[in-house]
């Protein structure tokens, strides 16, 4: 273990190798105060991040932060790292990688910073996103962010340029089929639903996830909607229906930075891929073939407890945030998002802490190569507001956010926390100048719904033909 030292203002700091560094270089949460391994001041996070920014990126692939023997995720990492896509950056540091991707932000030496970019991503390891997310200010994050492109498709293509699309999120608390539809029919008013129409179901039961999954599907081809749809019920239930002849579009699961944590969530990389193998087998794409949908948060590996690292110290939960996009890259999915807010004020503490959250969260998910959405949002034991949510909202759209989340008025009775609601989408769009999907704007156009600008015009309830919804009422 390399053991750093930085002298600043009289006093010596120590760092027991690379995870205490990258631990104590992170911006202040509640999350690595309750593991133990935050700075403990301000200048003991300025000596920890100056530390960092003189460590090698070589470092990175020689210091696992969770050991190669006992985890499959570092292995994943560490095996299909790409040496010759690292090239370019592989004399820097972690000061001069940030600097190198500010400049090609810029459009500095290079004529499409896009393709840049994306020949990088296969050799930067999640842990070097971390870190260099840890030099940055918020405009760092977004500058880098907004000059990454990344694409995915479905019935939809996610993450085209100058889009941001949107999960439309109608839970109900007991399944109600009549208040499902009502959400949805809210939300596709509105000119939601182009990243996928997504169900928590209420419970896990493989009889309701079928009769929902049936709903979702009936609605998109009565009123032939590009649009995806998804019931979040466990991978294994999943595939499951899939083998049973359910209307399965995409594939979901919570997945984390872990092997441990993963197995919390009960599954693990072969798992995984047989989920992945199942869903595209079933060829329902009409655009592409991407057909997992993954949820990440901070604070999920502490929350299980599988969140040590390298000499049983423990890991910055964004610092394994960021390694959960490992698991997400293996499987090229179709959507991805960080729920960030969701776990409580335990590991993001304030809005403040909410919204760095995001915008690390979303930077390293788009460096890695990765179609990055995020669930803007909070729970009601948090110190945070709709204040927030609208700061990290915008900041998310001016960073180029492939999609977000909407529930019906901001308020998801049925996980019981606080989210966007479906006008905070048309808002962005409007002010951002950003549209949906393209194949979810064709239909909206064609239904007479969208403007020449790709805004959302009111419509009569008794003349739209998705008045059958509600089936006539």
């Amino acid at each position: 273990m390399t053991v750093y030292t930085q002298s600043l203002g009289g006093t010596n700091y120590r760092f027991d190798g690379l995870v205490d560094v990258l631990a104590k270089a992170t911006p202040r949460r509640s999350g690595d105060e309750l593991a133990g391994c935050a700075a403990g001041t301000d200048a003991e996070r300025a000596a920890a991040q100056w530390v960092l920014a003189d460590i090698p990126l070589t470092e990175f692939l020689e210091q696992p932060v969770v050991p190669y023997e006992t985890d499959e995720v570092t292995r994943l990492i560490l095996d299909t790292h790409d040496r010759a896509a690292f090239g370019p950056v592989a004399a820097l540091t972690v000061g001069g990688l940030r600097d190198r991707l500010l400049a090609v932000a810029a459009g500095e030496g290079t004529a499409d910073p896009a393709a840049t970019l994306r020949a990088l991503a296969p050799g930067l390891t999640p842990e070097m996103a971390a870190a260099v997310s840890k030099l940055m200010r918020n405009q760092d994050l977004i500058a880098v962010a907004h000059a990454a492109r990344v694409s995915s498709a479905f019935r939809t293509t996610i993450g085209a340029p100058g889009t941001l699309a949107t999960r439309l999120q109608p839970n109900h608390p007991t399944d109600d089929r009549d208040g499902i539809a009502a959400a949805v029919l809210d939300g596709l008013l509105l000119g939601c639903g182009d990243a996928v129409i997504g169900v928590n179901p209420a419970t896990d039961s493989p009889r309701a996830a079928a009769d929902l999954l049936t709903l979702l599907d009936d609605i998109r081809t009565r009123f032939d909607i590009p649009a995806q749809s998804c019931v979040l019920a466990h991978v294994t239930t999943t595939i499951d229906l899939i083998a049973a002849g359910a209307p399965v579009d995409l594939v979901f699961q919570s997945v984390a930075g872990t092997e441990a944590a993963n197995a919390a969530f009960g599954v693990n990389l072969a798992l995984l891929r047989e989920a992945n193998d199942a869903g595209r087998s079933l060829r329902r794409g009409t655009v592409g073939d991407n057909v997992m949908y993954l949820e990440t948060g901070q604070g999920s590996a502490l929350s299980a407890d599988a969140h040590r690292g390298t000499g049983g110290r423990p890991v910055d939960q964004q610092t394994l945030e960021a390694r959960a996009y490992a698991v997400a890259r293996e499987l090229r999915p179709l959507l991805v998002n960080t729920v960030v807010g969701f776990i409580g004020p335990e590991y993001l503490y304030d809005g403040k802490q909410i919204v760095r959250a995001g915008l690390e969260d979303h930077f390293c998910g788009k460096l890695l190569r990765l179609p990055m959405g995020v669930d803007v949002c909070y729970t009601n034991h948090a110190e945070a507001d709709q204040d927030d949510m609208d700061t990290l909202l915008t900041l998310l759209g001016a960073a180029g956010c492939a999609f977000v989340i909407a529930v019906p008025g901001a308020d998801d009775v049925m996980l019981g926390y606080q989210s966007l609601s479906f006008h905070d989408a048309l808002y962005a769009r409007r002010v951002l100048g950003l549209r949906p999907a393209p194949e979810f704007a064709h239909w909206l156009d064609r239904l007479g719904m969208l403007d020449e600008t790709g805004r959302v015009l009111p419509v009569a309830p008794a003349a739209s033909p998705l008045r059958a919804l509600t089936g006539g009422r």
